[in-house]
């Protein structure tokens, strides 16, 4: 069998590569012109990159090319142009790091927040949001500064989790955070009615989420986790856009759909470049509290099968515990309210997991098993 021509392999990797906005690949929305590839493995083209497009689509499409067998990683020239603007002409430099100036527009880095770390799930109704709240608190008790963005605009339960609900004063044009456990807060349940209906589209829960990050006086921070909406939509684009995400928690329950869904939300983060830290799989077992038994109500092993899949580390399994919902609902997270508990415990795994895993870095992960 005669092997796939190189130029012909590079076509298809760029036509694996969907732009969000335009709901088409790169090829057949005209974004890649001039593609030439010389049988040394050199390959350059022109990335036709409008104002309103992600800026990872670049980043996006440099990787798949440099992975490709016969592509030289130090020979990878990508000309960068607006649609109606002048070109950047940027280069893969030796040794296949990350380009040179000039540079494309990237997500901009905001060292003040420490380490960005995205809390995502492929569907509700996982407890996501108790997760968030609990691996906060615990590395706000283990001495850290942690600020807590809930990005779920469509469902904010971060405020109800902490038991704060007043509106966030104004200072000096900066919005002061609320502040709970130790933990500062930021929630557009802080800002609108309980009761108002979220119907918010894609521009609007964009400048949320930026308004989020720029203009809250967050301070210096040693860990900003951001609670997300379930699902591969726009908030989740947004944050990688706005800023850089260092890793991704995905949060799962063992039940085959619930996998699935997951999967496809760890994979949306691997696309844009987002390490995906490790899996947390909530719900995993009723421990009952007098005679210690487990059961398993939810079936067993999706977390370890998600994190099998995806090549990365199953960092706790927490079980169902008796008051847990409550004691979330009145604002009092279990590692706060129940400290001793099975899933304080399991919870207390997760978050020395995430501080061993990310100790010292700021930039992406190198935590995928090979």
């Amino acid at each position: 069998m005669t092997a796939e021509p190189l130029e012909a392999r590079v076509t298809a990797a760029l036509a694996r590569i969907r732009n969000p906005r335009l709901e088409n690949d790169l090829l057949s929305a005209g974004m890649i012109r001039d593609l030439a590839v010389t049988p040394d493995g050199a390959v350059s083209f022109t990335f036709l990159l409008a104002p309103e497009d992600p800026a990872t689509l670049v980043r996006q499409a440099r990787a798949a090319v440099q992975e490709l067998d016969g592509v030289r990683r130090d020979a990878v020239k990508i000309a960068v142009t607006n649609p109606a603007g002048p070109a950047k002409v940027t280069h893969a430099p030796p040794g296949g790091g990350e380009a040179g100036p000039p540079q494309p527009p990237v997500a901009p880095e905001m060292p003040d927040l420490g380490r960005i770390i995205a809390i995502s799930s492929g569907k509700g109704g996982v407890g996501k949001s108790t997760v968030s709240a609990n691996l906060a608190v615990a590395l706000a008790q283990a001495g850290l500064r942690v600020g807590l963005m809930d990005a779920d605009v469509y469902g904010p339960n971060i405020p109800r989790m902490f038991g704060v609900s007043e509106r966030p004063p104004v200072t000096g044009g900066k919005i002061q955070p609320l502040e709970a456990h130790g933990v500062k807060l930021m929630s557009l349940g802080f800002l609108v009615e309980r009761d108002a209906p979220a119907i918010w589209r894609g521009p609007i829960i964009m400048k949320v989420v930026q308004q989020f990050l720029r203009d809250v006086e967050w301070g210096r921070l040693d860990y900003f986790l951001v609670d997300l909406p379930p699902g591969t939509g726009d908030a989740q684009l947004s944050l990688v856009q706005a800023t850089h995400v260092s890793g991704a928690l995905i949060v799962t329950t063992p039940q085959e759909m619930a996998v699935g869904d997951a999967l496809r939300g760890a994979r949306m983060f691997e696309r844009v470049g987002v390490p995906v830290i490790g899996i947390v799989e909530n719900m995993s077992g009723f421990v009952d509290p007098e005679s210690g038994r487990r059961f398993e109500l939810f079936a067993s092993g999706g977390g370890q099968r998600l994190a099998d899949e995806l090549g990365v580390d199953l960092l706790g399994s927490i079980p169902l515990q008796p008051r847990l919902a409550e004691l979330a609902d009145g604002g009092r997270p279990i590692l706060v309210a129940e400290p001793g508990s099975p899933a304080a415990a399991e919870l207390q795994v997760v978050a020395d997991q995430l501080q061993r895993r990310t100790a010292g870095r700021s930039a992406a992960l190198p935590i995928m098993r090979g």
